[in-house]
């Protein structure tokens, strides 16, 4: 049995990579006095304004440039793990990447997660500027022997996707992390809570969403567990929230519910 602690900073992102990164800092330093041994940060932490538009393919940067590389030193020195949302350069110089990055409390990167699905919808269009990751990806890594699956907003409401990372012959996951820029609007909140909460109790695994505070965002960053009970949760404001994943409550839940081992279907990738 382990157990892992996760902290999840809610805030606001701007069009300031420098000040962003400043955040993120501030955010670890609090999360490492607090015993987080990981630390979540909204999607698009690195660079954000409310229109995605030529300003982030200008804004991106490649995984070696100045922001990782900045967030590497903050993992090595306050030894904490980091899974944070980035703007990477993409491979055409008229779009980014909506990308994840995992470092090791070491500084080590251990994986990069492109959001696959692009947010078209609520009248967004991401796909004008981003580049979708591969549906291929398999984004699970091990933090003080846990294993972590990392899905990004949009992804949410694509249920197979959580369950990919959780399923046992795929990724394992013990918790998915889930950074998000949920965008405001009528019933967000409503869907934000309650998605998330389905993606916990179908796949009877630990679900920590992390929402960008307002203005755009709506917040509500929570921490879930097998049973889809919130064991924390923040509102609107900006904050850390900070709880901890145990595999043991893990075991419990599905040896009461083994609804994962049950299922009679698979997920298959489309062509």
């Amino acid at each position: 049995m382990t157990t892992l602690t996760i902290a999840a900073a809610q805030f606001a992102p701007v069009d300031d990579t420098a000040a962003n990164l400043r955040t993120v800092a501030d955010a670890a330093r609090t999360a490492a006095e607090q015993g987080a041994q990981l630390l979540v940060t909204p999607e698009y932490t690195s660079y954000f304004t409310a229109d995605i538009d030529d300003r982030f393919v200008a804004a991106a940067q490649p995984l070696d440039g100045h922001f990782v590389t900045g967030l590497r030193r903050i993992a090595r020195s306050t030894g904490i793990a980091l899974v944070v949302g980035v703007a990477e350069t993409g491979e055409t110089s008229e779009r980014f990447r909506n990308t994840l990055v995992a470092i090791g409390a070491d500084g080590a990167v251990l994986t990069a997660y492109r959001k696959v699905h692009l947010y078209d919808a609520f009248g967004s269009r991401e796909s004008d500027r981003i580049e979708a990751g591969d549906p291929a990806q398999l984004p699970v890594v091990e933090v003080e022997g846990v294993r972590v699956g990392l899905e990004t907003c949009y992804d949410l409401r694509f249920p197979e996707v959580t369950r990919r990372l959780a399923a046992t012959e795929h990724g394992a996951a013990d918790v998915v992390v889930l950074p998000a820029e949920w965008v405001r609007g009528p019933g967000k909140e409503h869907h934000w809570r309650t998605l998330l909460t389905a993606r916990a109790i179908e796949n009877t695994v630990w679900v920590v969403g992390v929402g960008q505070a307002p203005p755009v965002g709506i917040g509500g960053s929570v921490a879930l567990d097998p049973t889809g009970t919130a064991v924390a949760a923040l509102g609107a404001e900006p904050g850390l929230l900070v709880t901890t994943v145990d595999t043991a409550v893990t075991e419990r839940v599905r040896a009461v519910n083994p609804s994962l081992a049950l299922r009679r279907y698979d997920v298959q990738l489309r062509d």
